[in-house]
């Protein structure tokens, strides 16, 4: 079953010098309940790509479909994770998890007891009286995404999340949100520059080349889950890795 559904999506961007054309007959079908990242060079149109399915950006042609229904403000039931964290400093973690039930006008003691055992899950149980300039950035990032799956949503975007974190956190929050998607049962589009990230958390990878932003291949990562670390030392995975990073050089891209 599909979930979300790109038709000949394209995106223009009008300025004093000409249009910059952002996006172009964009095509990309996805399932209900996978995980798809898309990989690319700075500038390509990731980011725009997922503002538009967000509802913040409005595309210059074609159509966007989320559950079905085009897009033209944000969908229902969706989360959003940013590069970054947008924590509220004045609000302690817990308030700042509960801020989405309120953005959704539901209310706060109905989601307290899920923000407390979002909070357990992602080991920030200790800090949930804390303020987000008390803690690191790995754990302000692991708030950010308990923020965003605090009211069970179906669909989940996430705009390099982990781009600013260090190796090991960064490991550490590819296998919590493996957990998370596979318990939650979201779909989930990814944007990343680690095409080892991609491979990872992914049920396929989508390679986009840039001036104008396109889909340029995609990618079926088959690979068993759960998937640990040790999963990247495979073959199977070197394999996907590679064939991607090949794809990325034709346009120039640098990734790990």
């Amino acid at each position: 079953m599909r979930h979300v559904q790109f038709k000949n999506v394209g995106k223009i961007y009008r300025s004093e010098r000409g249009p910059i054309v952002a996006l172009d007959n964009i095509n990309l079908d996805i399932d209900a309940g996978s995980f798809v990242s898309i990989v690319g060079a700075s500038g390509c149109g990731k980011s725009t790509l997922l503002k538009c399915v967000a509802g913040l950006e409005r595309i210059t042609s074609g159509e966007i479909t989320v559950g079905g229904i085009p897009v033209s403000e944000p969908p229902r039931d969706m989360g959003f994770v940013f590069q970054r964290d947008l924590l509220f400093d004045w609000r302690t973690i817990v308030d700042n998890v509960l801020v989405s039930a309120e953005f959704e006008g539901k209310a706060r003691r109905d989601f307290t007891d899920r923000a407390h055992k979002l909070l357990a899950i992602f080991g920030l149980s200790d800090y949930a009286a804390r303020y987000p300039w008390e803690l690191s950035g790995g754990m302000r990032q692991r708030v950010a995404i308990c923020r965003s799956l605090l009211c069970s949503p179906k669909f989940l975007l996430m705009d390099e999340p982990f781009g600013a974190l260090d190796a090991l956190t960064r490991d550490e929050l590819n296998d919590e949100l493996q957990a998370r998607w596979i318990g939650e049962a979201m779909t989930v589009l990814f944007i990343t520059h680690s095409i080892s990230e991609a491979v990872f958390l992914s049920d396929r990878v989508a390679v986009m080349d840039r001036s104008p932003g396109r889909i340029a291949a995609v990618f079926e990562i088959d690979l068993p889950r759960p998937r640990s670390q040790s999963s990247r030392e495979t073959v199977a995975f070197t394999k996907y890795a590679a064939a991607i990073r090949q794809t990325m050089n034709e346009f120039g891209a640098v990734s790990r």
